[in-house]
């Protein structure tokens, strides 16, 4: 499965759960969020990764991907006009099992 139907996967999941997505592929200087959504009143930046269960995907999510993703989303931020309670940053792993949804990932 490539990184496309990885995250439309994802998108479908979080739809399914009751997430609204606001943006998908968001660029910044600083990096790109795969998936930008609103969740009980929190925006929730998702880093996807895709690949076979024998080498867990979710392990390429290092500190360096962790700090990227909290400088785009802060860009993002600043950008929206949207009000919110707070926000996250969850990892969602699509393999050929299943999805696996990790939610607010701490540094």
């Amino acid at each position: 499965m490539n990184w496309k139907e990885a995250e439309e996967k994802a998108s479908r999941y979080l739809r399914h759960k009751g997430f609204k997505i606001l943006a998908r592929n968001y660029r910044t200087r600083f990096g790109e969020i795969d998936i930008i959504a609103r969740y009980r009143g929190y925006l929730v930046f998702v880093e996807v990764k895709s690949g076979n269960s024998f080498f867990l995907p979710r392990t390429r999510v290092d500190l360096q991907k962790i700090r990227h993703i909290q400088l785009a989303a802060n860009d993002y931020i600043m950008n929206t006009k949207d009000s919110f309670k707070g926000y996250r940053i969850d990892v969602i792993e699509v393999t050929e099992k299943g999805i696996e949804h990790f939610e607010d990932i701490q540094i």
